[in-house]
Parts: structure tokens; sequence; C-alpha cells
């Protein structure tokens, strides 16, 4: 069972290479469907994130889930306006609708369907630099943060070089009139 999970999610990983045609840091609006995930939240600093992962991968595979997409992570709020240990956010996978899950996993819904997008190329820990050129972005364009911030990782770093990575950064945003 161990082994088709990660040969699984071995194939997610392998699909959303051919299907991500985004350039790196190309900043746009785009409509997105509202999609069921299964998240571990946490609160406290980022430096906690491997342990967090870890925890997800664990659960996943004693609950058989599979995963529908690539991981993502989802952020409530910024280092830049609380403190490490007051920061929250998840860790989790989109799933299909129907599947059962038992704690410590909970089952979400993303319901934002009007994201800014930025895609980021490099490290995933370099991410935060295209933040402000994706906020600077929307003040240009006349938009506003609607929602809690989403990456969506699309490559598995055990098995990809750290300059390859690839990530896509989704701000819910409204328009401001």
């Amino acid at each position: 069972m161990k082994k088709s999970l990660l040969i699984f999610i071995s194939i997610i990983f392998i699909f959303t290479i051919y299907s991500f045609s985004e350039k790196e840091e190309e900043i746009s609006v785009k409509e997105v469907i509202p999609f069921t995930y299964c998240a571990i939240s946490h609160q406290g600093p980022f430096t906690e994130i491997q342990n967090v992962i870890q925890k997800l991968m664990s659960e996943i595979q004693i609950q058989s889930i599979i995963p529908a997409g690539p991981m993502i992570g989802i952020y409530y709020n910024s280092p830049e306006n609380v403190k490490p240990e007051e920061l929250k956010w998840e860790i989790g996978f989109p799933i299909t609708k129907g599947v059962s899950i038992r704690p410590p996993l909970e089952l979400k819904v993303w319901n934002f369907t009007r994201v800014v997008s930025a895609t980021h190329i490099g490290p995933y820990e370099k991410i935060a630099e295209i933040y402000p050129k994706i906020f600077e972005w929307m003040k240009k364009n006349n938009y506003r943060i609607a929602g809690p911030i989403m990456e969506r990782y699309f490559d598995n770093p055990a098995t990809t070089k750290p300059e390859k990575l690839r990530a896509e950064v989704w701000v819910p945003c409204e328009k401001i009139k």
C-alpha cells in the first residue's frame, strides 16, 4: 500500500509537469473551480512546515487517501503582521468529493473562484519573494485581497533540483470600484 501511494503521488507530480504551462512570474487574474481538500491546520512558525508535511503524508497513507492534485499550503496571516507563533496555516491535498477522512485531517472546501495567479520557479523557501510583485500588480490593477493565500507545489523537492521547483500562488481577489 505504501509503495502504491508513493507511485500515485509521483504520477500526480508528473502530470502537473506537463499541464503546468505558465511562465515564471507571470501575474494574471484567473477563474478557478471550487474544490474539496483535506488538510492539517497549524499555528506556529513556518520552520515547522516539514513536520506538518510529514504528519500529512503519514495520515494520508494511514487513511488510504489518494490526492486529486498537487500539495497545497493555505496561509491565513503573514509574518509581516503577526509573531511567528501566531501564524495560521495549513498543508493539504485536493481530494475527490465523498472521500472520508478522520482527524487529525480536516475536510475543507476552497470556495474562491477569482484569484490573482503568479508562478514561482526556484527553491520553495524563496517563494515569498514573489509576493511584493503580486501585491504591486494588484494595486496597479485595482484588486484587493479577498481571502487566504494558497500556494500549489508542483514538484517533489526530494527528486527535483531546487532551481527547477515550480509553485503557483493564488491570491483570492475582488476588483476595487
